[in-house]
């Protein structure tokens, strides 16, 4: 049982990572393809691109999130689903800097095959986040099942930002 378990779970992350694969690597970036405004460059997919299957699931992480004077951090992002008929799609993120991880809130995606932005923001005190170098490692999750919903990943992003 636990083989069939195993060789379905990979089954479907060769399934969700092709397509990606397809876009421009295994995370869908390319090296370099950054804009100005901290977005990659396969954000802005043409509609032939999503038409032909050349992007599924997808979570992109922008290149800086802030760190307001209340301690407050917001971090933030683009991600596309497709499908949340089996149960609801979240967004979460987690802001790693030096030996410190914090989970940065959650938002609730909309799964229509459009690219949404998405915006995690939380008070992290004691001690606070600096502006500087940092790492983010965001999750694009759907709880599905009866009684307790379990996880089904539908997409990950672990990137280093600068927060400012």
């Amino acid at each position: 049982m636990r083989v069939r378990l195993v060789l379905a779970a990979s089954a479907l992350l060769t399934a969700a990572v092709a397509p990606l694969a397809h876009a421009g690597g295994a995370d869908g970036h390319r090296a370099g393809d950054h804009h100005a405004d901290g977005h990659h460059a396969t954000d802005r997919l043409t509609a032939s691109q999503v038409r032909d299957g050349l992007f599924t699931n997808g979570l992109f992480v922008d290149a800086y999130g802030t760190v307001a004077a209340d301690s407050t951090v917001t971090l933030s992002g683009t991600y596309r689903c497709l499908d949340d008929s089996t149960g609801p799609v979240f967004v979460s993120s987690t802001l790693v800097q030096g030996d410190r991880s914090t989970g940065i809130g959650g938002t609730r995606a909309v799964c229509d095959g459009h690219l949404h932005t998405w915006t995690n923001s939380s008070v992290v005190k004691e001690p606070a986040y600096s502006p500087g170098a940092a790492r983010v490692e965001a999750t694009l999750m759907q709880l599905s099942g009866t009684g307790l919903p379990l996880p089904r990943f539908l997409a990950t992003e672990k990137t280093d930002v600068e927060l400012r």
